[in-house]
């Protein structure tokens, strides 16, 4: 390790799928948790492109609107399609990292980078596997792995879908839908729970992770609500129980190990709800773990 030489940061401030203001001002926190001066600690060329262009939504707002609701899709689908062709026109061998932003960037990221066959590890406390027909809130960030499945509103399956739903894997999750058990089971998409993390144990999961996903090269998709909120509380949509400090990293770490993983997302960090930028920290060193940065 690491995976690769040259890294490049790519930022979506986007708070749009989301129903909680504040999300948008990751990608300055994490920067600010001094990401890209860390990666070039690790012997890393780092180059850090700046921001996708996403509308504010006070800018947005016209009769009928709903903050984060459907009503934001065209701005949404926008947004992750500039991330996707820019991720598409990157030279090979470069390790982007997207910085968000609410989840539904993943959209964008995901099928950005899917040049070829991808495994995709979803670490995350929720699915994100609702449609609209299935979805409590209408909340975009809510969906976008069921998008990249195939599942959801042809305007964004039409110019996302990019994964085989057998070749997903998702940890960390303790908060479904009764409507995402359902597809999540119909597509065969593989989910380990907390209860699975509790009793078999991360090192485990992850070997198995890596044992269904084998011979891909990887995309790790990072939001940080998967982190125990006493740990990272800067989420907008906090679930207890989750990953420790030392389970994140060992997973990160292990992944890294592999030498396959080849893009990532750090995702749904809200400084507005954070505690002096902790969370903005937790992810970059689970970054930093998964590029490579070991105790020893």
């Amino acid at each position: 390790m690491p995976p690769m030489e040259r890294v490049t940061i790519l930022g979506v401030p986007m708070d749009l799928g989301a129903g909680r203001r504040g999300v948008d001002m990751g990608p300055s926190a994490l920067r600010y948790a001094r990401l890209a001066e860390e990666l070039e600690a690790l012997g890393l060329a780092v180059e850090d492109l700046g921001d996708v262009r996403v509308p504010v939504a006070e800018t947005l707002r016209r009769k009928g609107f709903r903050p984060g609701g459907e009503t934001y899709l065209e701005e949404i689908r926008q947004a992750s399609l500039e991330l996707k062709e820019r991720l598409r026109s990157l030279p090979e061998g470069v390790f982007p990292i997207v910085l968000g932003g609410d989840h539904s960037l993943s959209m964008g990221s995901v099928s950005g980078v899917a040049k070829e066959p991808l495994g995709v590890v979803w670490v995350d406390a929720h699915a994100d596997f609702n449609t609209p027909e299935t979805s409590p809130s209408g909340n975009i960030h809510g969906m976008p792995l069921a998008v990249l499945c195939g599942l959801g509103h042809p305007r964004l399956t039409e110019a996302f879908q990019a994964v085989d739903p057998k070749r997903v894997v998702l940890v960390g999750v303790r908060s479904l839908d009764p409507g995402e058990k359902r597809l999540l089971g119909e597509m065969g998409v593989r989910v380990y729970t907390m209860h699975e993390v509790d009793r078999l144990g991360v090192a485990r999961i992850a070997e198995e992770v890596l044992e269904r996903l084998d011979g891909l090269p990887l995309h790790v998709s990072l939001d940080a609500d998967v982190l125990d909120p006493t740990l990272a509380p800067g989420v907008g949509t906090p679930v207890p129980g989750g990953l420790s400090y030392r389970e994140a990293h060992l997973l990160m770490e292990i992944l890294a190990q592999s030498g396959r993983v080849r893009s990532l997302d750090l995702v749904e960090v809200n400084p507005i709800l954070d505690e002096r930028n902790r969370t903005a920290e937790m992810m970059v060193g689970l970054a930093l773990s998964l590029l490579g940065k070991r105790i020893l």
